[in-house]
């Protein structure tokens, strides 16, 4: 009886420490939800902004109008003159980065897991050594070599850069999804005479495709949003991309933050549309090597 009693006493407690810690969590994810999208709000209401009403201290915009978003697209305003052209830059960067990345990858992952090539767990470490040196280290004597080779203000340098350092996190990846993928597979395939290439691309390509849409939109993401490198390496107009273009906003006495904000939010709507559009694919392609590995 008293045991009883006693258990009865502390349930309200226990239910009332449960309320409390759940409130906190809301209210601590409430000011993280706020916190993240206080930059978007400020972006989207500057360039709703006219100008002269940027620096206003308005929580709202009086007169809210798409004429930046207008110049943009008409590239009406001239550090925008070639707004589409470094808009599909930015796009063969982050297509290229993808389709070799998820090229060489796969083939590694292949030949390492599924060939299983003597010391190939070697060609895996080494790989992921190069993670060991931060990517802004290797910047300068990465730009010089490109001027050895006579890449420099070339699309293509930052394509190689890219590649460069995506390449190990996607042999890494593959290598983990894989081993969900039994290897009786291979072994019937080639029982019944198809070779390592038809392995490849008839068994290892299509069942790998989770893990083929999280590591592609990780580089293609990787790419778009780089902005180090493509400095760097891209110095032309025609050649650099919309996220170098940017940065000469501020060049001018007075930068047309309406008109820049404006852009940043238009150079923004791919690679939310492509997150949101693979985000479950994404979400198993990373995890299920971990869960059955």
């Amino acid at each position: 009886m008293k045991a009883g009693v006693a258990r009865r006493k502390g349930r309200p407690n226990y239910r009332l420490r449960n309320a409390l810690v759940e409130m906190m969590c809301l209210a601590l994810g409430l000011v993280l939800l706020l916190w993240s999208l206080l930059p978007v709000y400020n972006m989207v209401l500057i360039a709703l902004s006219e100008h002269s009403a940027v620096f206003s201290g308005d929580v709202y915009p009086r007169e809210p109008s798409l004429h930046s978003f207008h110049v943009v697209w008409t590239q009406g305003f001239w550090y925008l003159e070639r707004f589409w052209h470094q808009f599909g830059n930015s796009f063969f960067i982050g297509l290229m980065t993808m389709f070799l990345v998820l090229l060489i990858g796969t083939l590694a992952g292949f030949t390492i897991g599924r060939m299983r090539i003597r010391h190939g767990w070697l060609l895996t470490n080494a790989a992921l050594l190069t993670y060991v040196i931060p990517a802004s280290f290797l910047a300068i004597p990465f730009y010089r070599i490109m001027q050895i080779y006579g890449m420099s203000d070339n699309p293509w340098s930052v394509i190689a850069a890219m590649v460069t350092f995506a390449t190990p996190y996607a042999i890494f990846i593959f290598l983990q999804y894989a081993k969900s993928i039994p290897l009786e597979l291979d072994e019937s395939a080639r029982i019944d005479g198809a070779s390592p290439l038809q392995v490849y691309l008839r068994i290892y390509l299509p069942l790998m495709a989770p893990a083929l849409v999280a590591v592609g939109t990780y580089a293609l993401l990787l790419a778009w949003n780089e902005y180090l490198y493509q400095f760097l390496l891209l110095s032309s107009k025609d050649s650099m991309t919309v996220s170098v273009a940017l940065a000469q906003f501020m060049n001018s006495d007075e930068a047309p933050w309406n008109y820049m904000m404006a852009t940043a939010i238009v150079y923004a709507i791919p690679p939310i549309i492509l997150y949101y559009a693979f985000r479950r694919h994404m979400a198993a392609g990373l995890t299920m090597g971990g869960v059955k590995g």
